[in-house]
């Protein structure tokens, strides 16, 4: 099996912001800017139960919350905020979302990751896990298909090459931009300003205008 050096290692965290806006990932990860606001506020209150690493039997199950994870076939280490395991030998991961109850593919795509590693840590398949969505009171349940571990593994590879090339994802500019914490170290309306300046700068000549260079 492979031994991944500290660089290579993957945080299961890391694959919700990537899969998110790749700009967002590098930032964070990268160039290790992070900003609060007000989203990122009412995500660390919801964590601040899960995060402690505790262990309790509640409605006849064994709970985890803070559950170290990791995976040494796909170079990933994390955190779970909560894994029951059920009398039947059921393993369910859920994870704590600030918001309401949605179906977004970073939050899935974060979540299956905790079920790979679940699955390599205890001998175990891992079918579905939650996401529970703290300002809804709902969870939202997530089915680890093949199609999605799939995604997931890839997501894995596409980080670890971009936190080794080192390189800053261009800005997107988009819906996503607004409620980003990280919106004015990433200035994406600035980077988009420039590009259209130098679109009306540089006016490509048309074919027919260009002179052929004269012969002596």
């Amino acid at each position: 099996m492979h031994e991944w050096s500290e660089e290579e290692i993957v945080l299961v965290s890391a694959i919700e912001h990537y899969s998110y806006c790749p700009r967002q990932f590098a930032l964070i990860y990268i160039e290790n800017v992070f900003d609060e606001n007000i989203y990122t506020l009412r995500g660390a209150r919801v964590h601040e139960r899960v995060d402690e690493n505790t262990h309790a039997v509640e409605e006849g199950m064994r709970v985890e919350r803070g559950l170290p994870i990791w995976s040494h076939r796909l170079g990933l280490r994390g955190k779970a905020d909560l894994v029951e395991f059920h009398s039947d030998g059921t393993i369910y991961p859920v994870e704590y979302k600030s918001g309401s109850r949605r179906n977004k593919l970073h939050d899935n795509l974060q979540l299956c990751a905790q079920a790979l590693c679940l699955e390599e840590m205890l001998g175990v398949t891992v079918n579905s896990g939650a996401i529970f969505y703290y300002s809804s009171r709902r969870r939202h349940e997530v089915h680890f298909d093949a199609c999605l571990r799939s995604q997931t593994e890839q997501v894995i590879v596409d980080v670890r090459r971009l936190q080794l090339g080192g390189t800053l994802p261009p800005p997107v500019n988009d819906a996503r931009c607004p409620n980003c914490s990280l919106v004015e170290a990433c200035v994406p309306n600035f980077a988009t300003a420039v590009r259209t300046f130098m679109d009306h700068i540089f006016i490509p000549i048309p074919e027919e205008e260009i002179c052929e260079p004269r012969t002596s």
